[in-house]
């Protein structure tokens, strides 16, 4: 009985290490492409920008994310988790990039 609980212990510790690992590749994954999607929108938006590089990298990365976890919960498949998370990195990067600050 001892040893049966023991191989179930070892066969569930592989199992969520699995997931665990799965689901760091994901994250991985939506935040290289949210640096891409950063990037593009920065060349695409026209005029100048008014928020940095790094800032358009974060942005691009945060909406990455956003998007993909959103898609993810709503239990949309993975080619539309895709779509969403480069939608909502591209609309951050534009809301954000388009916005004028205030002049004192």
């Amino acid at each position: 009985m001892v040893i049966l609980i023991i191989l179930l212990a070892i066969i569930l510790v592989f199992v969520l290490g699995i997931a665990v690992l799965g689901l760091v590749f994901k994250l991985l994954w939506l935040a290289l492409v949210g640096l891409i999607i950063g990037a593009l929108a920065r060349a695409i938006l026209p005029g100048r920008q008014e928020i940095g590089v790094l800032a358009t990298a974060l942005y691009g990365v945060g909406g990455s994310l956003l998007g993909g976890v959103i898609a993810h919960i709503l239990g949309l498949g993975s080619v539309l988790e895709f779509v969403a998370a480069i939608g909502v990195a591209a609309a951050l990067i534009a809301f954000v990039g388009g916005r004028r600050r205030p002049m004192y």
